[in-house]
């Protein structure tokens, strides 16, 4: 199977409330590469890469996201990019 990028606006209630951290945990487990980080205007953004099962069932995650989290939409488009893990990186 071929790996695909993918890259994720996250919008909602998604920053302070761990999000990051257990899109860090989550990916890890699913075997995903890429990197998540906050964004200024209080979204988060993820670029993901693997194969499409794992990028699926980490986009259904990320719907929902942590406990505290109240998700309003997240923005799927192509992404680009090579990865060695899945990290947590500062805001940008």
């Amino acid at each position: 199977m071929a790996e695909r990028v993918l890259h994720l606006e996250i919008l909602g209630r998604v920053q302070g409330v761990y999000y990051r951290v257990s899109m860090v945990e989550r990916a890890t487990a699913l075997g995903v590469k890429g990197w998540v980080r906050n964004r200024p205007d209080g979204s988060v953004q993820a670029m993901i890469a693997g194969e499409e099962a794992v990028l699926q069932a980490l986009v259904e995650w990320a719907r929902i996201g942590p406990e505290n989290a109240v998700v309003h939409d997240v923005v799927v488009t192509d992404g680009e990019g090579f990865f060695e893990i899945f990290e947590q990186r500062q805001t940008g």
